[in-house]
């Protein structure tokens, strides 16, 4: 059987589930890992815990981290730039980087103190950090979350952290999408593993996280994006950047082609109040009847609530939308969503649909 385009493996133990993710997705067979130097670049755009939405769980680089040194001594370093204004250091210190480092003997990159090199990106030229093109493998390790501009924020956009601060400024005078864009072609990306344990609902700073518990492989990092567009209920289409990147490429962001393959269920119980920000909570607390629901399934339906709302598709909806493991075999009038409500009378099938797919049931069946 050939193996997946795109591996998913869902909780919310970073470190371990990041290690069977990569042996179930089969990463040291696709890269030659033998005394490589090896560069992890996090999304560590300020100092900011992960449960707060905005930066990469350490957790996820340390699953990293033992998988690699499972099949290699290699070189590892992880580096970053993080925005303008922020200093990496202190990410590096706050997000428990630091700590990292030196429980497993590893380098940390400060990309804003690196040295610079000038390459071709379709009809411009950009500066990227000498430091990340050094590397025998670049691992990507974006968080899944929303931006203010540019709409989603992950593996693509990630790669922003790997150019100094005047290019930085640039990109945001020039509007982002092409600039970024051109990053997928100018800096090889050989793995992404995107952290989707938490992922803010609005903001690439953080501040409304939704926990969806679940952590991506690819190798492709359009292809990534593809699929976690769908997952905070946008198209491919609607991101700028992806678009033209998918097109520069000739990558088909339907991924009707790609073998997308969960590796475990998700059967987590979340609670919707404790793990949920101020957002999320009054989302859930005006739409959503939730009993024993898992946290992918429940982040995927705020999400798709979310964009809904944002849209005013909900100001005219007065009813609950029914979601958990506490439904299954019950039936019910209303709408469900996911397997677990599969007995109900509007039901979306799924474990877990994918918040566009909720989207599009909610449009079209019940509001």
């Amino acid at each position: 059987m050939s193996k997946p385009d795109l591996g998913i493996m869902y909780g919310d133990e970073g470190l371990k589930n990041t290690k069977k993710l990569l042996h179930k997705f089969g990463a040291a067979e696709r890269l030659v890992w033998s005394g490589a130097r090896v560069g992890i670049k996090p999304n560590l755009v300020l100092p900011s815990p992960a449960e707060k939405g905005a930066t990469t769980d350490p957790e996820i680089v340390a699953g990293i981290i033992e998988y690699i040194k499972n099949y290699s001594p290699a070189e590892i370093t992880i580096m970053e730039g993080s925005w303008v204004g922020s200093e990496t250091e202190q990410a590096f210190q706050t997000c428990g980087y630091v700590d990292l480092a030196e429980k497993y003997g590893v380098k940390l990159k400060n990309l804003k103190n690196d040295g610079i090199q000038t390459l071709s990106g379709g009809k411009d030229v950009y500066k990227i950090c000498a430091g990340v093109l050094e590397q025998d493998i670049l691992i990507n390790v974006p968080v899944l979350k929303a931006h203010c501009q540019t709409k989603l924020t992950c593996a693509v956009k990630n790669l922003k952290g790997c150019i100094p601060d005047s290019e930085k400024r640039r990109f945001h005078r020039e509007g982002l999408h092409r600039p970024i864009a051109a990053l997928d072609q100018i800096i090889q990306t050989d793995l992404v593993v995107v952290d989707g344990i938490y992922g803010d609902l609005t903001f690439e700073e953080g501040g409304n996280p939704v926990k969806m518990n679940r952590i991506i492989a690819g190798l492709d990092p359009v292809l990534v994006d593809s699929y976690a567009a769908r997952l905070m209920a946008l198209e491919p289409g609607d991101v700028g950047y992806l678009k033209r990147a998918a097109a520069k490429r000739g990558v088909d962001t339907s991924l009707s082609e790609a073998h997308v393959q969960e590796f475990n269920t998700p059967v987590d119980q979340v609670s919707l109040r404790e793990n949920s920000s101020r957002l999320a909570a009054e989302l859930s607390d005006k739409y959503i009847n939730g009993k024993a629901a898992c946290s992918a399934c429940y982040g995927n339906l705020i999400y798709a609530l979310y964009r809904l709302k944002s849209n005013g598709a909900l100001n005219s909806f007065s009813d609950k939308i029914y979601i958990g493991q506490d439904y299954r075999g019950q039936k019910m009038e209303g709408p469900g969503i996911g397997s677990c409500t599969a007995e109900f009378s509007r039901n979306l099938e799924g474990c877990p649909p994918e918040a566009c797919e909720i989207m599009e049931f909610l449009k079209n069946d019940v509001l």
